[in-house]
């Protein structure tokens, strides 16, 4: 942690080469229209369920691409025998049971020695009866446990109305869009063709096919488990009794649903387990593999895939739109011609992305609000996200204040006007829903990953206030920014800390939280600026820069969790004290010669830690943009603001 060492100072010279040799390391990433698109690397699961996908549905055996998945898995591999979430993390049964089924899958003998640390890491810790539901599903249409180890899932649930209290709508739009085609195969139960006859009994301390019900999770009530857990054994004895007629309509609904949101290639939801589960469905379904819905599906997933000389993996989806929403952003901070034009080119090519037509899924809740905001991917209109639009905003607005022009003008006025409808009612927003509160979901026996839900976050919240700030709504004209204000208050923690929902962890949310207070005009002196300061300065590391581990999501919260020192993690703090208004403190100086004594030859960083959250304690990414934009943008801000009379940030991020 911090302690106190020689003032550093910081040469301009050396500065604007960093800042230089950064900008054109970034600019050599741009495609051809002008967006920017980076790697977005999960843990071994999804390339894993990629392989066991193709083997489900019979494909041809691609070896030399199942070679090279196979080099990334053992690559990643851990100390423990196992495979981890993140890099360096703890041990995961379900990531290393789909690893090590992958890879025996592929061919990689039993008696290797990765495969017998793997198995005993397994076996040592309870054996695959630990794995999460996801991975129960996947081992029931392997045939490895049958299905009374899975929750019931009825596909009848496509007819409830929406005052039922388990409603596809009161679930998120990753939950949802993963559920409807899984309840179709829970309710057809496929075997799948498996043609090598691969099996895993090994894992194993029972015989698998006589395991039953899961256990109840760590964030789940005992009373509210048990509850369900009687539910699930009432619909289990019921389900075969359920009328054909009404089966057959609801798998109907349920194709309807998937095809109504496949977004071509891009796919349902635009995020790899609804595509995947989506093709399976039609498997069972028996359409053919050239029908076309299918066969786009199927394509789309093979376009997740990073291929290299020796590894591949597959993505869990793909971020163009924020991608190039924040490298826009780092271009605009870091100035001048050569980073201005390719930073409006991405603004255009973001303007032909805004949803301004479909009405999707939030609409359910919001039926008179006009469509305006950004998805995350290139295509996903039914499922846009108000991170993403707020930060598109943000720079667009930043852009049209240099060129005096009105371009964006009309873009930014449906944004703004579908981001005040989606306010929750507690005063925050969350990513993709309103009021998404029904917490009592997080206990039935399908969501043992707790993370069925998508209820307002700090940092969501942050961005939305930033971006509302930012186009001059103040606390005294806005009752909605005066309440998003009011719920970043409330939501600071005894530190001075705030949570991060989307990045890693607390210097996320509180580089986020700081930038909205700064942006709306709360006094720097103010507590919570003060609180957040002394914070961020306590947890930096002796090599001038920040980083915190995953371990910090841990629900016996205990504070923030240390970690090396990562370059989008500086970036983040050193944003967040310059937000504060403290440029000229020793800290931030620190910080930038971090960044600058660790750029590489290239202009960028190299970072493999995981700094970015999927869904806290089950799923984590690694943005391997966030290691070229982030920095650039820290170094560029504090040139412009030591270089400046006023130290005050003068936009919302």
């Amino acid at each position: 942690m911090h302690s106190v060492s020689p003032e550093i100072t910081i040469q301009n010279a050396a500065l604007e080469t960093s800042i230089a040799s950064a900008k054109q390391g970034l600019l050599k990433f741009r495609q051809p229209d002008g967006h920017w698109v980076f790697e977005l690397e999960a843990d071994g699961t999804i390339p894993s369920e990629y392989v066991l996908l193709r083997h489900y549905l019979g494909e041809p055996v691609d070896a030399e691409l199942e070679g090279k998945i196979a080099n990334y898995l053992r690559r990643t591999q851990g100390r423990h025998g196992g495979w981890a979430l993140v890099q360096d993390g703890d041990f995961d049964m379900s990531a290393s049971v789909k690893v090590y089924f992958a890879l025996k899958m592929i061919g990689d003998s039993t008696d290797a020695p990765h495969m017998v640390r793997a198995r005993e890491a397994i076996r040592s810790r309870g054996g695959a009866v630990n794995v999460n539901v996801f991975t129960r599903f996947l081992l029931a249409m392997f045939g490895i446990l049958s299905w009374r180890a899975t929750p019931v899932l009825p596909v009848e649930i496509m007819l409830l109305p929406m005052w039922f209290p388990f409603h596809l709508n009161k679930m998120s739009y990753w939950a949802r869009t993963t559920i409807v085609p899984l309840m179709v195969l829970a309710a057809l139960k496929p075997r799948a063709q498996n043609k090598k006859g691969v099996g895993i009994d090994e894992l194993f301390l029972e015989d698998p096919s006589r395991i039953g019900g899961i256990k109840r999770a760590p964030h789940q009530s005992r009373a509210m488990f048990a509850f369900f857990t009687g539910i699930d054994i009432l619909l289990r004895a019921a389900e075969p009794y359920f009328p054909k007629k009404l089966r057959a309509h609801s798998i109907a609904k349920a194709v309807e649903f998937c095809e109504e949101r496949l977004n071509g290639e891009d796919g349902l939801g635009a995020i790899y387990p609804p595509m995947a589960n989506m093709v399976m469905m039609y498997e069972v379904l028996g359409f053919p593999a050239d029908y076309p819905p299918r066969a786009i599906q199927r394509r789309g997933i093979d376009k997740l895939l990073i291929v290299g000389e020796v590894e591949a993996y597959c993505q869990p989806c793909v971020s163009p739109v924020w991608d190039t929403a924040l490298t826009a952003h780092a271009m605009l901070e870091t100035g001048g011609d050569e980073a201005f034009g390719p930073a409006k080119e991405g603004l255009d090519w973001l303007a032909t992305k805004q949803v301004l037509d479909v009405k999707g899924d939030w609409a359910v809740k919001r039926p008179d609000l006009r469509p305006g905001g950004w998805a995350f991917q290139y295509n996903n209109a039914y499922y846009p996200d108000l991170d993403d639009t707020a930060v598109v905003m943000m720079a667009m607005d930043r852009a049209r204040r240099q060129t005096g022009g009105k371009e964006y003008d009309v873009a930014l006025d449906r944004g703004r006007e579908w981001i005040l409808g989606m306010q929750s009612s507690d005063g925050g927003f969350a990513a993709f829903e309103v009021d998404n509160l029904e917490y009592y979901l997080n206990n039935i026996p399908f969501s043992d990953h707790g993370a069925l839900l998508d209820p307002p976050t700090e940092d969501v919240t942050a961005r939305c206030v930033s971006m509302l700030a930012q186009l001059g709504d103040t606390v005294e004209t806005s009752k909605p920014l005066a309440d998003g204000v009011e719920y970043l208050r409330r939501t600071q923690l005894a530190e001075g800390s705030w949570y991060g929902r989307w990045g890693l962890n607390y210097i996320y949310g509180t580089w986020s939280v700081l930038c909205a207070l700064n942006a709306v005009g709360i006094d720097h002196q103010d507590p919570a600026f003060r609180k957040a300061v002394a914070w961020l300065l306590s947890i930096q590391n002796e090599d001038g820069g920040w980083g915190e581990d995953a371990v910090s999501y841990r629900l016996d919260y205990k504070g923030f969790e240390a970690a090396p020192s990562t370059s989008s993690q500086t970036a983040w703090a050193l944003l967040a004290l310059m937000a504060a208004g403290e440029v000229d403190n020793p800290a931030v100086a620190r910080g930038t010669r971090y960044l600058m004594d660790t750029q590489t030859e290239k202009g960028l960083w190299d970072e493999a830690r995981y700094t970015a959250t999927g869904f806290p304690r089950v799923f984590y990414l690694r943005y391997h943009g966030y290691s070229k934009f982030f920095p650039l943008w820290a170094l560029a801000r504090f040139r412009n603001l030591k270089s400046t009379n006023s130290k005050t940030v003068g936009v919302g991020m």
